[in-house]
């Protein structure tokens, strides 16, 4: 996709000269961030483009509408919709993301999507180490050039879906010298495209060995879904189930629309998941098994439990282990939380 003029920009937001106009000219501040990308179907090959220097100089300045503005006029970008590229208008939401993961000095932080820097220049103000990946390669020049000045920032120009991030995250954990009990584990802050949240979130979610906590800026109705979804309700779906087995999650504040740059047609929530390590994971014989378990269970959403998983055991084995963990013998799946599945597998699963 070519790069669109600068008018079609200043068709989209006012022109900086009618701002100017109105005030004094500013002090240009650096730009803001976008959503990253989506998947793709031609394999990509990572590319790093590492921002590090001799010394750290961290922007203390906000990034705000008339950075974004000019941001994307000097380089002649303008955002992609296949890669569903939203840049945030407003520096207070970076903050409040940020103070949401609870980040402080010596944290290693996971970007999703930097696009132009404004979150990535929060954490690293807040004395995060911070890999950043990014699928335009526009946008990993920008941010990496951004903070050429700065150690604190490794830009990996890959598709994040497809990428080995434990691999990464690895590495760079354990090429980090700290004192800190904290360093073994990393954190995710990110404000990801709405169309890939759900893998993002099962990329991410089962990687208790390594992150200690997720938090992404997400479609409000995704967000509510992934966390408040109750039982006997339609929208109590399979990943309910796999959210509650690998972490805690907490609904944290809403966004409004109008804080996107192009604005999309929904609000959007934040969302943290405090991941279990795998030592807390409920106790099931194989992961395995226990999702093929689950997600059969819900292909047939409104059969009883004892019809839709009779290719495992018999009708009444079934039956008879609803009753032991406590459900009716009708049980349907929108009934059983997570643990109440968990007791199910354990006894109606052969390993």
């Amino acid at each position: 996709m070519n790069s669109a003029p600068h008018l079609l920009l200043q068709q989209s937001l006012p022109a900086i000269s009618f701002l100017e106009n109105l005030n004094p000219k500013p002090k240009l501040r650096p730009p803001l961030q976008a959503h990253n990308s989506t998947p793709s179907a031609r394999k990509s090959t990572p590319t790093y483009v590492t921002a590090c220097a001799k010394t750290t100089r961290r922007r203390k300045n906000p990034d705000d509408y008339h950075a974004t503005l000019t941001a994307l006029n000097s380089k002649g970008r303008f955002p992609r919709k296949s890669l569903g590229q939203h840049y945030m208008l407003d520096s207070e939401i970076n903050d409040q993301l940020v103070a949401a993961a609870e980040v402080g000095e010596g944290d290693v932080v996971l970007e999703i999507g930097p696009g132009t820097g404004s979150l990535t220049n929060v954490l690293i103000n807040a004395g995060a180490t911070v890999l950043a990946i990014e699928k335009d390669p526009h946008m990993a020049t920008l941010v990496s050039d951004r903070f050429a000045e700065t150690s604190q920032l490794k830009v990996l120009q890959e598709d994040f879906v497809k990428c080995h991030i434990h691999s990464h995250m690895s590495l760079l954990l354990g090429s980090i010298e700290s004192s800190s009990a904290n360093s073994r584990y990393a954190k995710v802050v990110a404000n990801i495209p709405f169309n890939i949240s759900t893998d993002v979130v099962k990329q991410l979610l089962p990687m208790g060995d390594i992150f200690s906590e997720v938090v992404l800026l997400l479609q409000e109705e995704t967000a509510f879904r992934l966390v408040e979804s109750s039982l006997r309700t339609s929208e109590y779906r399979p990943i309910n189930v796999f959210v509650n087995f690998y972490s805690d999650p907490e609904f944290k504040f809403k966004v409004p629309r109008t804080k996107f740059f192009p604005q999309p047609n929904v609000d959007a929530a934040v969302v943290k998941f405090k991941l279990k390590q795998p030592s807390y994971y409920p106790p099931v014989s194989s992961i395995k098994s226990f999702f093929s378990m689950v997600n059969s269970a819900f292909n047939g959403k409104r059969k009883m439990l004892r019809r839709s998983l009779q290719h495992i055991c018999t009708p009444l084995e079934i039956e008879n282990a609803l009753e032991t963990v406590g459900r009716p013998t009708t049980s349907r799946p929108e009934e059983l939380t997570t643990d109440d599945f968990v007791k199910l597998h354990n006894l109606i699963v052969k390993v």
